[in-house]
């Protein structure tokens, strides 16, 4: 059974940083991709950052250059930085992975719970 789980939320002033973790556990060959999702009350859920293993990143246009995604392999653990945050970042912050449980094996997508990150002064 595998599992994310996310931590590092709260409430931050404009301005202010804050830093995500998801740790993954249970039966875990390898994280092939992980990324970030956030949902904002009435929006859509959208992709924030997403990384590969071999450290290729892609990051939304509302977030570049003030987020910054990063993965530990071997502790099966990813990170949002996030920098500069602005009001219109409030939302429910999402991990997602893609886990193999054996190696070569195609894998299978997971979420987290979220967390809630809230830029308000």
């Amino acid at each position: 059974q595998v599992q994310l789980l996310e931590s590092g939320g709260g409430l931050v002033p404009p301005g202010g940083s804050l830093r995500l973790s998801c740790a993954a556990s249970g039966r875990i060959s390898s994280i092939p991709a992980m990324a970030w999702y956030r949902q904002a009350p009435g929006k859509l859920r959208e992709l924030v950052a997403a990384i590969t293993t071999g450290g290729a990143t892609n990051y939304a246009a509302s977030v570049r250059g003030r987020f910054s995604i990063s993965k530990n392999n071997a502790e099966n653990t990813g990170y949002l930085q996030m920098n500069s945050l602005k009001p219109e970042d409030t939302a429910v912050y999402y991990c997602n992975a893609n886990i193999r449980s054996r190696p070569f094996s195609p894998g299978d997508d997971y979420w987290g719970q979220g967390t809630q990150v809230t830029v308000s002064s």
